[in-house]
């Protein structure tokens, strides 16, 4: 006796046939991910920089030195054995930071002192200048700035809006072209050696953020960038990387207390520079790394879970940066008041 499954059922059948092989491959997929991240984290040894020339008089250049990240890279590269070419707008600061790397870790360093700020051809040509003849191979893009405080696109204030642009834009695509050839002519008298160009990502440029639209868009910009760029220089041993990082401690964030989610630039960077070439938190992108532990697991739950892009995420992060912006308000009109209050008592 024979039995037929009816052409409806069939249907059914084949169906959940397909559903339960995509729910198998998913799961699969998203286990490999989630150990393939644990793996980089805690498993793979700290990138060795000697491929990067690390302890052979070779240089890296390092953009925003000055304070926070930048200076953080400037020191740890330095401890690594790298000669350091230290570029930011405050000569001060520069001269200081340089005198305290070659005291500490008996490295050499210059510096080259700019406005980013105003794009000038005089900003790169100074940096061309430092940096002729040497064997460079590393790039930090590291300057950048974002809003004041939440604010919406229709209400940026020009200045800031082509700031911003400007910064984490042009000035890091015009410094990267000056300093890439540079790298390339060091690689070329070295065979063994490799080149680095590191910029600094942020988590708004995986997911959109309501109220930083124009800083949103910009490191956004920086994403595809420097994937497209990895492409480019990887058959010529030059490793692009985007370091994508959630808030840290710093002038620009404004957030001055470390926490699980926010660790202060050394911690930051000491992941960054472990971790150099791996995704980590980054699973589902190309040249880019989310290297500190808990942003890693930050991000890779999100990604796996409602979406980077999703609108349950635009929604989170309007509210957020709405509440931010009520607090920061509120603050600049009791300053103000206790400004004019004590002008009031002066003119008394």
């Amino acid at each position: 006796m024979s039995f037929t499954i009816p052409t409806d059922n069939k249907a059914l059948v084949g169906a959940a046939v397909a559903a339960l092989l995509v729910g198998v491959f998913k799961i699969t997929f998203t286990s490999l991910s989630f150990f393939s991240m644990i793996f980089d984290l805690y498993i793979l040894p700290p990138v060795n920089f000697k491929k990067y020339g690390a302890k052979n008089g070779n240089w890296a250049v390092i953009t925003g030195a000055s304070d926070g990240i930048g200076k953080e890279y400037a020191l740890q590269l330095a401890k690594k054995g790298l000669n350091i070419v230290l570029v930011s707008r405050t000569l001060s600061k520069l001269e200081l930071l340089a005198t305290d790397i070659e005291t500490k870790y008996k490295v050499s360093t210059k510096i080259v002192a700019f406005d980013a700020s105003t794009d000038a051809p005089e900003n790169y040509e100074s940096i061309a200048k430092a940096i002729n003849g040497l064997p460079v191979t590393v790039l930090i893009n590291n300057v950048g700035q974002s809003h004041s405080i939440p604010v919406s696109f229709l209400e940026t204030p020009d200045k800031e809006m082509h700031d911003i642009i400007t910064l984490n834009n042009t000035v890091t695509l015009k410094v990267t072209k000056v300093v890439t050839p540079i790298i390339l002519e060091t690689l070329e008298k070295d065979k063994k050696l490799r080149g680095l160009i590191l910029s600094m990502g942020s988590f708004s440029g995986i997911f959109p953020s309501p109220l930083l639209a124009t800083y949103s868009g910009s490191k956004f910009f920086l994403q595809g960038w420097s994937a497209a760029l990895a492409g480019e220089l990887k058959p010529k041993r030059i490793d692009v990387e985007l370091m994508l990082s959630y808030l840290v401690t710093s002038a620009m964030s404004k957030v001055r207390r470390t926490s699980l989610l926010i660790p202060n630039p050394k911690q930051f960077v000491a992941s960054a520079l472990r971790n150099v070439g791996r995704r980590v938190g980054a699973q589902e992108k190309y040249a880019t790394c989310t290297p500190y532990f808990s942003h890693a697991v930050f991000h890779w739950a999100i990604e796996n879970t409602v979406g980077l892009s999703s609108k349950v995420v635009n929604s989170i992060n309007l509210n957020m940066h709405t509440s931010i912006r009520t607090r920061a308000l509120r603050k600049a009109k009791r300053i103000a008041a206790a400004e004019a209050e004590k002008a009031a008592g002066k003119q008394a």
